[in-house]
């Protein structure tokens, strides 16, 4: 996949999942994430923050370069 389609992934789970853990605090909620509260608030809020994290983990993953390491000994 491209990096810069996998970025846009990445931003987009993160930007929603911010908003929809805002959201929540608020007592609103996103219509196609109401399923998430379906086992409970607190399962809803760790499945938000998993969001989070996930969007930054492919961010981080899509922009670092594949560099080489050398090590030395």
């Amino acid at each position: 996949m491209n990096k810069a389609i996998t970025s846009i992934i990445g931003f987009g789970l993160l930007i929603c999942g911010m908003l929809a853990l805002v959201l929540q605090l608020v007592g609103v909620q996103l219509a196609f994430l109401t399923w998430m509260d379906t086992w409970g608030g607190g399962m809803g809020f760790f499945l938000r923050i998993m969001m989070i994290v996930s969007g930054i983990v492919v961010i981080v993953v899509t922009r670092s370069g594949e560099q080489v390491h050398e090590e030395f000994f």
